[in-house]
C-alpha cells in the first residue's frame, strides 16, 4: 500500500473514534450561565456527538421543562470529564435540537 492510502485509512480511524468517543455539549444561555457554554467532552450514556439538556430532555422526556433542563445539566457535567470549555455556538445548539427552539 502506498503512504497515502495507508494515512488516509489512518485518519479515518482517528476521525471516527473521536466521533464515537466525545460530545460536543451546548449549554443554551440561562440565567445561571447568560453567556452559555459548548463543553468537549467524553461521551456519557444516552448523548450524540452534537448534544444539549434541551436535546436529550425532548428525547427521553418527550418535552423540555426547566426542571429536566437543569436535571440533565446537572447529571452531564456531574458524570462527565470534561475536556474543553468553548463558546456557546448556536449553531451547534441548532444541530442537538435539530432546528427546534426551546424558551429560555
Amino acid at each position: 500500500m502506498s503512504k497515502g492510502i495507508i494515512a488516509i485509512i489512518s485518519i479515518t480511524i482517528l476521525v471516527i473514534i473521536f466521533c464515537t468517543q466525545v460530545t460536543f455539549f451546548v449549554v443554551q444561555p440561562i440565567g445561571a450561565v447568560p453567556e452559555g457554554k459548548t463543553l468537549l467532552m467524553l461521551r456519557i450514556n444516552k448523548t450524540k456527538f452534537i448534544d444539549s439538556a434541551d436535546a436529550i430532555c425532548a428525547r427521553e422526556m418527550d418535552g423540555v421543562s426547566l426542571m429536566c433542563r437543569g436535571i440533565t445539566m446537572a447529571t452531564v457535567v456531574k458524570k462527565g470529564t470534561i475536556l474543553m470549555r468553548l463558546p456557546y455556538s448556536e449553531f451547534l445548539y441548532d444541530i442537538s435540537t435539530e432546528g427546534k427552539e426551546y424558551s429560555r
